[in-house]
């Protein structure tokens, strides 16, 4: 993906937003619009072309959550969204998770680790804090009744079937590659390839998809 990457910075609170803005701003990504609410965090979605939406989950008006699942509803070429939160284990983010955002900070993350969950939400090829992801997943996964394995699961090799579960249990591209013995770029192919059969966004969805399927269970 090339071109500069455009950011909309959704948050109630005007400090949270302008030093967001001035973060990302110093390493060149491009803060197009700021929002105060959900409505008009859906409303620049609609007017701007974005790539990522930094979206806090609780805000007057339209929360974070509703404004994700109407801005992940257009499709695949919507932005990808980034949710906020000041909890690490907010009830919120799984219900957040499941909507199509496609992943959280706390909000006192540090300058360095928030420029790469932009850049690597907008790449689509890495789940940001796997670890933090799947302890959310597992504390609320349980909350759904226990489903039968997703009849989808059944188009996936066991060699894919094998990448998903490790995938879910937290391993990133390089820990999945020293497990498998295989390359990262093999990798990244078995999880393209695994998203793409699977109708997924991206990892963060496979994740949630693997524990409601029973694939792994908490």
């Amino acid at each position: 993906m090339t071109g500069p990457l455009r950011v909309v910075i959704a948050d109630d609170q005007a400090l949270v937003r302008a030093g967001f803005r001035m973060i990302l701003s110093a390493d060149g990504i491009d803060v197009v619009a700021e929002a105060v609410n959900g409505l008009e965090a859906v409303d620049a979605v609609r007017r701007i072309r974005l790539d990522v939406v930094l979206m806090d989950i609780r805000m007057p008006d339209l929360d974070g959550l509703e404004a994700t699942r109407r801005i992940v509803a257009g499709g695949d070429d919507d932005p990808r969204v980034l949710m906020l939160t000041t909890f690490d284990l907010d009830h919120y983010v799984y219900a957040a998770l499941t909507a199509g955002a496609s992943g959280f900070l706390l909000k006192d993350v540090t300058p360095e680790h928030l420029v790469a969950a932009v850049r690597m939400v907008r790449a689509g090829d890495a789940l940001l804090a796997p670890a933090i992801t799947r302890r959310l997943v597992e504390r609320f996964a349980h909350r759904d009744p226990a489903p039968a394995r997703h009849r989808d699961l059944a188009v996936l090799t066991p060699r894919e079937l094998e990448v998903l579960r490790l995938l879910a249990e937290g391993l990133s591209n390089a820990e999945l590659a020293a497990h498998l013995h295989l390359s990262e770029a093999t990798v990244k192919t078995h999880v393209a390839r695994i998203l793409a059969k699977l109708g997924l966004r991206d990892r963060v969805q496979a994740v949630v998809l693997a524990y409601r399927t029973g694939l792994i269970t908490p």
